[in-house]
Formats: C-alpha cells, structure tokens, sequence
C-alpha cells in the first residue's frame, strides 16, 4: 500500500487509485480538531481512502465533515458510499450541486454518455447522500475547523458552475478541485512542471475560469492544492502555464470546429490537434515519447475536447 503523503504538519494526501492509476486523484486530509475530508473520488477509490485513514490512525468515526470540490463523479462519486463508513460526518457541497447528491441520477447518466460502457467499471456504485447529512456552503462562507484553521469558500466557476474552492488561513493555500487545471506528478522526476486546463462536460466557461484564476492570483496564495494531483508552491506558474494553455486548447477546438462534419469528429480533431502541441511542448523539453505521462494527458485531453467542442458550438449556434 503506498503511505499517505505529508503534505504540511496536519495535512496529508492520499493517493485515490481513481483509474487505477497512482498520481491521478487525491483526497486531502486534514487532522484539525474538526477532522475534515476534501474529496472522495469515485467509489472504486474508497478501499485506499479508508487504507490510508488506518495508516493514519484515524477511525472513519472521527471525521466531521467531508467537502467536496465539485460534483463530477472523479471528486464526489463515492461520497455515498464513503459516508456510510462516517457516521459522524457531514458532506459540504456546493449550493448548485447539493440536490445532485440527494439525486444522483442526472450525474450518472451525464457520465454514461461521456464515458459509455467504461461508467460501471470506473464510478459504480454512485449512491445518494441523504439530505440530513449534507450543508450547503456559499460564496465566502467560512468554517473553523481548528485553533489556527479556518476554512473559506469561494465560488469558483469555469470548470463547472457547481464548483467552490477552498481556502486554509493557516497555509494560505487553496484547494482548487479543477478550477485551476491538473497537475502532473509524473514530470517531477524530470523536473518538469506541467499545469493543463480541464474543459470537460458540460459547463465549462474559460471567462468564469480566467475570473476565478484571477480571485487565486488577489490571495497571493503560497499554495494550490490539485484535486488532480498534489500541490504546487508556485502558483504564479500554475497561473501562466493555465492561461496560456487555455488559449491553444480555444484555438485548436475552433479549427476542429471548422474541419470536423460529425460532432465525433470535432471531438477527434481537437484531441489530435491539442494533444499534438501538448506532445511538442514536451518533447522541447526533453520528454520521450514513452513517457508514462502521455497516457494520462490523453486521458484528460479526451474528456476535456468533448466539453471544449460543446462550449465553441454553442458560442456558434
């Protein structure tokens, strides 16, 4: 089993497995006095949550709140399942996805059709939470969660409208979900750094996303704290790096748009097309074509063409 990672004296990582993969999800956890969850993954990542916890010394009885970033079932898809271990705990959500958890059924059948036959193996069982387990939190609402923690949350959209962020006054660091891109964990070896926007279905707004990199940037955080993977402690790169990807993945998607006839193969020639520059990028810096990176970047830029192609034809229409 791989350890827990000590992210700061009273915050820790645990790697979620979510595809199978190591360094593609984690879940936060933070030992204050209110012991506290950020993100769950989908629920074939429980297993390592509750690994990680014994390996901790913490008896899922302890904890009190469980927050999760956004609803997409990769941050919140096992929440159901994880809360039945948590007795004690209370799920914190978004105020536009707080039915989604009571109901998932809308969730599921979103994901069916991002991720068709796949769904059952990767997010199965998504169970409902029940309405008197869950608090809605809004834009600036804070929670004390320990004598030199509190926990603030802003209202984050651009990758999803259901998506707030977390802030901790003790590390000044911020839990961003998807807000701000993915990191990959897999280049560090190589001591390259690489922050990658994710656009996926189906609301993804690059001005709501430029708008909340933009509340990160006026914190003068010291760290982001990835959904997808780890951190950063330095977030004016992740920053740059974001927007300027941001701006290719657009460019691209509205070339796919003009060469594509069917929707799939919109879809197609974005990914070619995004995953080509992302391939050069990497190549420029050294990276061989073998690099295990290269599978999870596909992964992401897969999903994210689906929602970037959506986003441009809308634009359009």
């Amino acid at each position: 089993m791989k350890k827990p990672i000590q992210m700061a004296e009273k915050l820790f990582l645990i790697d979620d497995f979510d595809l199978s993969m190591e360094n593609r999800t984690g879940t936060y956890v933070l030992k204050e006095k209110e012991l506290t969850i950020i993100e769950t993954s989908a629920s074939p990542s429980i297993p390592y949550i509750l690994e990680g916890l014994n390996s901790l010394t913490i008896n899922p009885e302890e904890i009190k709140y469980i927050i999760v970033t956004h609803i997409h079932l990769d941050h919140a898809g096992g929440v159901g399942l994880f809360l039945q271990h948590c007795p004690n705990a209370t799920v914190i959500v978004h105020p536009k996805g707080y039915r989604h958890l009571i109901d998932p059924s809308r969730l599921i059948a979103g994901a069916r059709v991002v991720y068709g036959d796949d769904f059952d193996r990767l997010f199965n069982p998504v169970l409902p939470v029940p309405e008197d387990r869950l608090i809605q939190k809004h834009d600036r609402e804070i929670l004390h969660i320990g004598e030199n923690c509190t926990l603030t949350f802003y209202d984050t959209p651009g990758h999803a409208n259901h998506h707030f962020s977390i802030h901790h006054s003790g590390l000044n660091g911020m839990f961003t979900g998807d807000t701000v891109g993915i990191s990959y964990p897999q280049l560090q070896k190589d001591e390259v750094e690489l922050y990658l926007p994710t656009t996926s279905p189906n609301q993804f707004d690059p001005n709501k996303m430029l708008h909340s990199m933009e509340l990160f940037r006026s914190k003068k955080l010291q760290y982001i704290y990835f959904g997808h993977f780890g951190s950063s402690a330095n977030p004016n790169e992740v920053y740059r790096q974001v927007q300027y990807w941001l701006k290719i993945f657009i460019d691209e998607g509205h070339h796919a748009i003009q060469e594509g006839r069917t929707q799939e193969e919109k879809y197609a020639l974005a990914f070619e097309k995004i995953f080509t520059s992302i391939k050069d990028h990497l190549h420029n810096k050294g990276i061989s074509d073998d690099h295990e990176v290269y599978e999870i970047i596909a992964l992401d830029i897969k999903v994210s063409s689906m929602g970037l192609i959506e986003y441009l034809q809308k634009q359009i229409d």
